[in-house]
C-alpha cells in the first residue's frame, strides 16, 4: 500500500467525538485547542440539522469547546449547498428547525407549500401529521424530496429519539419515492465541507464514532478515518461492517498529540 500523506486537515464529528449527552468527552478541549494552535484547517460535522452554526458555537463554548462559526458544517448547510448548485433560487416546503430554515434562506430559497420545487425533510422534535401528510401531497404532485441526513435515531438522556432517516422511510411507504440524503456518508457532505475550507481528501483525516455514518462517509471520500470509542460503535460492533476504518482509537485524547504544530 501507498504510504499516507502527513495530515493537513481535519474533520471531526461532534456527538460522541467531542461531546456526549451535552457534556465534553475528556480530551475534546485538548483536541480543540491544538488544532486551534495549528493554523491547520479543520471542521467540526453534525448530520443534526436542528441548530444553525452560530447556535452550536455558542453550545460549544459554553461547554468550553471553543470552535469558531466558520469551522462549523451541519447537514443543513450541506443540504443548502447541494440544492443551491442544483437549482439555484428555487423553493421548498421545510419539515425542520432554524438550522435548516436559516441555511436555505441564505442561499436565497423561498418557503412555500405551493409547488415547490422540493420537499426538504430535516431534523425537529415536533414532527406534526399534518406536516408529513403536506409532504406526501406535494412529492405526490412533482416535488422532488430531500433529506438532510439518514440516521434513523438519535441520542437523548432518556434514550434514542426517531430521527430524520425514519420519518424519511414513512414518507417514502406513503410515496414511492425515496430521499436523497445530503448529510453523512453522503460524501458530498465531507467534500464540500472540505471545499469550504480549501483542504483536499488526501491530506485529511476524518474522525467519527459510528461507522456507517463517520467511517464510510471517510472511507468514500478518500480521506485517513479514525474511530473513536466513545459513542456509538464498540470494537464487536466493527465485525458488522465489510469495511474498516485507518485507526481505532478509545477517544478523541489519544488523537491530540497527532495534531502537528508548527515549527518554531
Amino acid at each position: 500500500m501507498a504510504e499516507r500523506k502527513p495530515i493537513e486537515s481535519w474533520l471531526t464529528d461532534m456527538d460522541g467525538v467531542l461531546i456526549h449527552e451535552g457534556t465534553p468527552i475528556p480530551g475534546a478541549d485538548a483536541f480543540i485547542k491544538r488544532l486551534r494552535d495549528s493554523g491547520l484547517p479543520f471542521l467540526v460535522l453534525t448530520n443534526n440539522s436542528i441548530y444553525t452554526a452560530r447556535d452550536l458555537h455558542a453550545r460549544l463554548k459554553r461547554m468550553g469547546l471553543d470552535v469558531p462559526v466558520e469551522n462549523i458544517w451541519t447537514s443543513a448547510l450541506a443540504t443548502a449547498q447541494f440544492l443551491d448548485d442544483q437549482r439555484p433560487r428555487g423553493t421548498a416546503y421545510v419539515i425542520g428547525e432554524a438550522g435548516l430554515t436559516t441555511a436555505l434562506h441564505d442561499i436565497g430559497y423561498v418557503l412555500t407549500d405551493h409547488e415547490p420545487d422540493y420537499v426538504v425533510l430535516g431534523e425537529t422534535r415536533t414532527y406534526s401529521f399534518e406536516a408529513l401528510t403536506k409532504a406526501i401531497r406535494l412529492i405526490n404532485g412533482g416535488a422532488r424530496f430531500i433529506c438532510t441526513n439518514p440516521d434513523e435515531t438519535g441520542p437523548s438522556a432518556e434514550g434514542p429519539l426517531p430521527a430524520t432517516g425514519s420519518v424519511a422511510a414513512l414518507i417514502t411507504k406513503a410515496t414511492g419515492k425515496s430521499p436523497y440524503f445530503a448529510g453523512k456518508p453522503n460524501p458530498l457532505m465531507m467534500r464540500t465541507g472540505l471545499n469550504a475550507i480549501g483542504a483536499h481528501s488526501e491530506t485529511s483525516a476524518m474522525i467519527g464514532d459510528r461507522m456507517d455514518t463517520d467511517v464510510l462517509a471517510g472511507l468514500e471520500a478518500g480521506m485517513q478515518t479514525f474511530l473513536v470509542l466513545t459513542g456509538l460503535t464498540t470494537v464487536d460492533d466493527m465485525d458488522r461492517y465489510p469495511f474498516r476504518p485507518s485507526t481505532v482509537v478509545d477517544s478523541i485524547a489519544d488523537l491530540v498529540e497527532l495534531v502537528d504544530l508548527p515549527a518554531t
